[in-house]
């Protein structure tokens, strides 16, 4: 039997670094949304205004979505030493940006839907109350911003503290407080233009402007929406092997290793944390004493890549 200690082979699996100052900040903001989604869903029935419907319903959503967020902050971080998640559990909070995304998407198609109806049948709006609301949701979707944009920056700062003399491909997003935040931005996007809405009708009498905000809105929710959508399934279906990451390493051991007239005959890489990679490759070489260890010396400048599995052929 083996009884050699093996610890010094062994590798963290934990490749996520925790912002907890995110996850409370996303606790906050998900509370103060809930009530603010309250007021404004109840004001915009009472006061017969699509427009604030309609944010007041988007920012249901938000709720549930920022909700999920912070779900997955906890469940990433209460798992983050369990061994089952092969590479530790980062892509739970990709996870849930990719769902939130997944919300916005169907918030937008609640709004179209709403804003034509009320097109088609126009209703009496009591303007001067829902403009209030209306301002009262913007301010409170101001401070959700700065609440989970302050979080954001911190949690840059502190990784590139951590990391300051990593490559500079491996400082990667927050995916799941990117969610959160763009949920926010989306609310207060949708209560300004339930406001210009509501004042064109006041002043102007241009009650068709307060669903046709409301489809604008929705339009540009979808459209952050995508861009969330495509940049979260990304990191869950590890496309990464257009990353430029990918032809440095390729080319970092096919040059160093030129003596030895060695080749890069298979490569893959796929992120497992926000600035951080795994890598398996697989070398063809002439060297009768080509090691791993030569090998992972040709992309140790990339820190990000924080686990590597090397195979060696060796042709005749």
């Amino acid at each position: 039997m083996h009884t050699h200690d093996l610890s010094a082979w062994r590798h963290d699996h934990h490749f996520g670094s925790t912002n907890k100052r995110a996850e409370r900040s996303t606790r906050v903001v998900m509370w103060i949304t809930a009530v603010t989604m309250v007021v404004e869903i109840g004001a915009g029935w009472w006061f017969n205004s699509m427009a604030l419907l309609a944010d007041g319903w988007h920012m249901s959503s938000h709720a549930v979505a920022i909700g999920l967020s912070a779900f997955a902050y906890a469940a990433a971080r209460r798992y983050a030493h369990d061994a089952r998640f092969a590479f530790g559990t980062w892509k739970i909070e990709v996870l849930g940006g990719f769902a939130s995304a997944l919300f916005l998407l169907g918030v937008a198609a609640l709004m179209v839907v709403g804003s034509l109806e009320r097109l088609w049948s126009p209703a009496p709006i009591h303007y001067r109350e829902a403009v209030a609301v209306g301002v009262l949701g913007l301010v409170v979707n101001l401070v959700c911003a700065r609440l989970l944009g302050s979080a954001h920056h911190h949690g840059h700062d502190h990784a590139g503290h951590q990391h300051g003399h990593a490559h500079d491909h491996a400082h990667g997003e927050d995916l799941n407080l990117k969610a959160a935040y763009l949920h926010v931005l989306a609310d207060a996007a949708t209560s300004v233009l339930a406001i210009v809405a509501l004042l064109g009708g006041w002043l102007w009498g241009w009650a068709w402007l307060d669903p046709a905000m409301g489809i604008v809105g929705a339009v540009l929710v979808a459209m952050w929406a995508k861009g969330l959508l495509l940049q979260t399934g990304r990191v869950l279906l590890d496309r990464e092997m257009d990353h430029p990451v990918v032809d440095e390493i390729r080319d970092g051991i096919e040059q160093g290793l030129a003596g030895s007239e060695t080749r890069v005959a298979d490569l893959h890489v796929w992120r497992v944390g926000a600035d951080a990679y795994a890598c398996a490759v697989t070398v063809v070489t002439h060297s009768p004493t080509l090691g791993a260890d030569e090998v992972r010396a040709c992309f140790s400048m990339h820190e990000e890549i924080r686990h590597s599995t090397v195979e060696i052929q060796r042709c005749g």
